[in-house]
């Protein structure tokens, strides 16, 4: 499973998620500045799953019906690097195969999977 980090997610998390043995790329290193369609479109292009804390990604998909390949949501109150590594570490746990293809919204206390398509 490959993983593209957002830049509000952080370099930590994804050395974290390298650590974890996971193919990363991060935004900040590789593609800093490029705009949030650019993002997606890469994930959706490359077949690799979005990390990110950014809603506008959540917009794109459910109002525009922008393509993609699965996508991750932290919506934290404790953005801490600490918090982001439980939630995920979670998530990888208890629900790596729902990943591809759907759209995950995280909280410290909840996750919701929501299977999306939009075929046709």
């Amino acid at each position: 499973m490959k993983f593209l980090v957002d830049e509000r997610v952080g370099s930590s998390v994804a050395r974290w998620l390298r650590q974890k043995s996971f193919d990363v790329i991060l935004i900040y290193d590789d593609f800093r500045g490029i705009s949030d369609n650019e993002v997606l479109d890469k994930a959706f292009l490359e077949n690799i799953i979005l990390i990110t804390s950014d809603k506008d990604f959540g917009e794109m998909i459910f109002k525009i019906k922008k393509q993609h390949c699965g996508v991750v949501l932290l919506r934290l109150s404790d953005e801490s690097l600490s918090s982001k590594i439980s939630v995920l570490g979670g998530i990888l746990e208890d629900y790596v195969q729902d990943i591809p293809g759907n759209f995950i919204v995280a909280t410290e206390q909840a996750v919701r999977i929501t299977k999306l398509n939009f075929s046709n």
